[in-house]
């Protein structure tokens, strides 16, 4: 009598490049809420019956308990509260790169690390230039930032023209220049004078936020306090609460001890991610341009504003094309990189310049930077029209050289298919 054997169930791992596509999709989609929200905001602030939905982000919310009073605007509430799970979002995706994906090799991440520090660079030292000891020189940093929603959203509209490496590069990079903009918010864009006593209290949530993550834990549940609060004392410190996200996704475990992995279980990352990214991609994301891309047309770039005019619009439409060119062409040329596979130095520039896209980081840096309205509304209507010919003059020079590649190697194809 022979005995039946069960076959082995293989485990089914979550699939890096299905989860990739996933993220892309969301990304295009939410580009497009964005682009609405904001040309909602941008209509209400110019006409005058609309004028009550910038007057809303006035009102004052919040609560006291005894001694302790928590206050703040409703567009504080949003970029300081709202925001801090928009940072969780990217930090669990930085994590995510750097453990498992894009940026987890040397070989793999050289590129994208290399052409977003020479993309972050290059605008700073543009805007410095033009705003050097001027009363908008602080704002050096607007300009060093990429929008991932819609530089993702814009080289998606191609959908296949543009190949699979370059749409991983463009990805990586963003992720990257959102790393930076966040050590950048972090250092040099404190809210107020920094609380140390609060840092402590930060730093003793941080150890056991650490501890959780050496033990594995993988309930959501168990976060949420210690991240709540990890907020409020970052929050009170005097560096940007927004911070708190990032900190929290980086004790967020990647991956699951191998005695505990089945088939029906997925890590906490993965978990979190799949559930935050759809809530920030279309919920917080386009509040947040709804509550910060109104700016009156109206407004005089002449005189003073000039010079933050010409910093941002120049480093986010030269600085950034040249930077990650520049510094991307010598990494490889030094054989410290690679080129994306099926990609030419065409694209590559072209996918440069689609990277000056700022608008949500880089609003969001402006808003830091100045408290001057007329400055910060100066700051969002370049950082709009600097992202708008970015996008523009990319998505042609990107569609002008894939239509080429496709040319050439339609022939190479015909010629296969014969023999």
């Amino acid at each position: 009598m022979s005995q039946q054997t069960t076959p082995i169930t293989k485990i089914k791992r979550p699939s890096t490049k299905s989860a990739f596509r996933s993220f892309l999709n969301n990304q295009h989609s939410g580009g497009i809420a964005l682009l609405i929200f904001a040309s909602i905001s941008i209509i209400a602030a110019n006409f005058e019956p609309l004028n009550f939905l910038t007057k809303l982000w006035d009102r004052e919310i919040g609560f006291s308990l005894g001694s302790f009073e928590l206050k703040m605007s409703l567009l504080h509430w949003i970029n300081d509260g709202l925001m801090a799970l928009f940072f969780l979002s990217v930090g669990l995706g930085i994590k995510r790169e750097l453990v498992t994906g894009e940026l987890s090799s040397i070989k793999r991440a050289s590129l994208p690390i290399i052409a977003a520090l020479g993309g972050m660079i290059f605008p700073a030292l543009i805007y410095s230039a033009f705003n050097y000891n001027t009363p908008t020189q602080n704002g050096w940093g607007i300009p060093m930032a990429t929008d991932i929603a819609f530089a993702i959203g814009v080289i998606s509209l191609m959908n296949k023209r543009v190949p699979h490496s370059l749409k991983v590069f463009l990805t990586a990079l963003a992720i990257v220049d959102d790393l930076g903009a966040i050590i950048v918010i972090a250092i040099f864009y404190p809210t107020h004078d920094i609380n140390f006593t609060m840092l402590l209290w930060a730093s003793a949530i941080m150890i056991i936020l650490i501890a959780m993550n050496k033990k594995n834990v993988q309930n959501a549940v168990f976060y949420i306090l210690p991240g709540l609060l990890l907020w409020l004392f970052i929050l009170k410190s005097g560096i940007h609460s927004t911070i708190a996200g990032v900190l929290l996704a980086m004790t967020i475990p990647v991956k699951m001890k191998e005695d505990n992995l089945t088939k029906n279980r997925v890590p906490l990352l993965k978990k979190m991610e799949s559930f935050i990214t759809p809530i920030v991609t279309f919920i917080i994301v386009p509040v947040f341009a709804l509550a910060n891309a109104g700016v009156k047309f109206s407004i005089d770039l002449s005189g003073p504003l000039q010079n933050i005019s010409k910093g941002i619009f120049c480093g986010l439409v030269f600085g950034k094309p040249i930077g990650i060119f520049l510094s991307s062409y010598v990494a490889c040329k030094i054989g410290l990189a690679d080129l994306p596979t099926n990609s030419n130095w065409k694209m590559l520039f072209s996918v440069g310049i689609i990277a000056g896209i700022g608008f949500t980081m880089s609003i969001f840096i402006d808003n830091l930077a100045f408290e001057d309205p007329d400055i910060v509304a100066a700051g969002k209507r370049v950082v709009l029209l600097s992202s708008l010919t970015a996008a523009i003059i990319g998505s042609l020079i990107l569609y002008a050289s894939t239509k080429k590649t496709m040319e050439t190697n339609k022939p190479n194809k015909q010629k296969n298919e014969n023999n």
